[in-house]
């Protein structure tokens, strides 16, 4: 049975959100951000047109559009619609993936025999026009690599059906730029070496490109060919991360259970900033002496940063510790977990901020997860 893989993006959505809120903001340049200190969140394309780009800082993007308009994110109403999107799309197709808070990967193999991919696909792009007002769109082929591509060459508010004959055609003219695993560094080695399109480096030796950029050399090759098995991985509000700690003698010390708890979720949200997560959800359980166990959660815009997770666990942890009593095993978890950038929520973040948690993250990375982290999470260490 041919695959066939839709990949759906809403366009420029925090833009597109705000402009539901605000039709006034409609053709205008808009920046989304957290102030002149900040960095772009996301842009309209009327800035792009000046090369306005996301995670470019704020001032520079004011530098080469001074006519856009900075907005503060409002990452609640982002995540509010964000969850409504998905439980349209996942109400229509049999395999839905969510990749990150405003894209989707769809498995609809086997549906042409019912109802046609396509027909179907742009279906459920304009149901979720009509029900949210959001400008969506899509690009259905045989695999997750061409339909992303396919995409964003759509785009705004477009559709785009690359069948398996015009694979070849459709990739090689294109910049090497367009492959989803080239960045910036990689994108420069390549074109030194004259590698700029999909079809030069579609021909390149895969002995190459494993001298020029290691392991990933023979994924690249076969993205370039078109050729990706990457399965659509069903998407679920219950996947989460978590961690617990059993004392070895029941305790009553608040000041040292929060410190516990500090280093907890520092050393998670390190975790999903590793691996690319945003959660939605936080949920604190502690377990009294006598073995009673409660939970506390709060449902919250997608995040993976410490400062924010930190402030909702501690508050969580004073709503749910409400008895005198000792505390034998204190716990945290993220949940409602979506694939995304770290600053891409950081709406209140500066620059030095952001900065601040890469150059943390590296020292993790290096030196291991307790290597580095604020000083309430070591106070009981």
């Amino acid at each position: 049975m041919n695959r066939a893989i839709a990949h759906m993006d809403l366009d420029t959505f925090f833009v597109s959100c705000e402009r539901l809120k605000n039709s006034d903001l409609v053709g205008k340049p808009l920046i989304i951000g957290g102030g002149d200190r900040g960095v772009v969140a996301s842009c309209s394309y009327e800035t792009r047109y000046f090369g306005v780009r996301s995670a470019m800082p704020i001032k520079m993007a004011l530098r080469l559009c001074p006519e856009a308009k900075v907005i503060r994110g409002d990452m609640e109403m982002y995540s509010n619609m964000s969850h409504t999107v998905t439980e349209i799309i996942q109400d229509k197709v049999p395999v839905l993936e969510k990749a990150s808070i405003d894209e989707f990967y769809l498995d609809l193999s086997g549906m042409d025999k019912f109802f046609g991919c396509y027909q179907w696909t742009t279906e459920i792009a304009e149901a979720v026009r009509k029900n949210t007002g959001l400008p969506i769109s899509f690009a259905l082929s045989t695999n997750k690599t061409v339909s992303k591509i396919g995409t964003g060459e759509s785009k705004p508010i477009g559709k785009l059906e690359i069948p398996e004959q015009n694979i070849k055609p459709f990739l090689n003219p294109l910049s090497i730029k367009k492959i989803p695993m080239v960045g910036n560094v990689t994108f420069q080695l390549l074109s030194r070496l004259g590698v700029r399109t999909i079809e030069t480096l579609s021909e390149t030796p895969i002995e190459v490109l494993h001298q020029l950029i290691g392991k990933n050399g023979q994924e690249l090759w076969k993205k370039a060919n078109g050729i990706d098995e990457t399965p659509v991985v069903p998407y679920s509000e219950r996947k989460s991360i978590s961690k617990e700690n059993t004392f070895s003698q029941d305790t009553i010390d608040i000041t040292a259970i929060k410190s516990i708890l500090s280093g907890m979720v520092e050393q998670l949200c390190f975790q999903l900033r590793q691996e690319k997560w945003l959660t939605s959800t936080v949920v604190v359980k502690i377990r009294y002496s006598n073995f009673d166990t409660e939970t506390k959660q709060y449902r919250i815009p997608y995040t993976s940063s410490d400062h924010t997770l930190l402030k909702y666990a501690l508050e969580l942890f004073e709503k749910v510790y409400n008895r005198r009593m000792r505390i034998r095993l204190i716990g945290i978890k993220f949940t409602g977990l979506v694939h995304g950038c770290h600053q891409m929520n950081l709406f209140e973040d500066t620059e030095e901020l952001i900065s601040l948690y890469q150059a943390l993250d590296k020292i993790k990375m290096r030196f291991g997860s307790d290597s580095v982290g604020r000083a309430s999470g070591f106070l009981n260490q």
